[in-house]
């Protein structure tokens, strides 16, 4: 049976380095695994509102519709002020209402990163714990992954072109279905 994950790239940029972290990831998975990637780019800001007045809009009931059918989610997270970027959140934020609370229930997600400074993403991936841990998602914590100067690891285009880091991803990502995903199904 395939494992299918859904990935979400917290930028918006059009050649983001964490869009093609996600982009390297679904060509370097495992054999037995799929990964969808989600986009937030249509997601309004959160407005009560709104909600009450419209229900959830169409680009939150399909990343709901993508979570519910994930057996794994793969946060790939910018650092903005040494923290969680407002868009990113607010996504999340979005998919967390109706039913979609309960489709974050023990899913298991992990978070990786790329930034130019030297820390990658350490304080951005930092700050999704509380947020995860609200969710009661099953955050994979078996491995990280952090990508450092990335300037200088990915093309004008934002490919990930660095062997080394393309590796370290690999073995990311075959971690995190074996360790993270895989067990989580056996108990589900």
């Amino acid at each position: 049976m395939t494992i299918k994950i859904l990935g979400l790239s917290g930028s918006l940029r059009r050649a983001s380095y964490n869009t093609g972290l996600l982009r390297a990831a679904t060509e370097l998975l495992p054999e037995g695994a799929t990964l969808q990637i989600g986009s937030i780019r249509e997601v309004p800001l959160y407005d009560g509102d709104l909600e009450q007045a419209e229900g959830l809009p169409p680009s939150v009931r399909t990343l709901q519709a993508q979570l519910d059918a994930a057996d794994g989610v793969l946060l790939v997270t910018p650092e903005y002020n040494n923290g969680i970027p407002g868009v990113f959140k607010n996504a999340i934020d979005w998919m967390s209402r109706g039913p979609g609370v309960q489709m974050w229930v023990g899913k298991p997600v992990a978070v990786i990163g790329a930034s130019p400074g030297g820390f990658g993403t350490m304080m951005a991936q930092n700050h999704w714990l509380p947020v995860l841990r609200t969710l009661k998602a099953d955050l994979w914590a078996g491995g990280r992954l952090m990508v450092s100067r990335a300037g200088d690891l990915f093309d004008a285009e934002g490919n990930l072109t660095d062997t080394g880091s393309r590796d370290r991803l690999a073995a990311f990502m075959g971690c995190f279905l074996s360790q993270g995903i895989a067990p989580a199904r056996q108990r589900g």
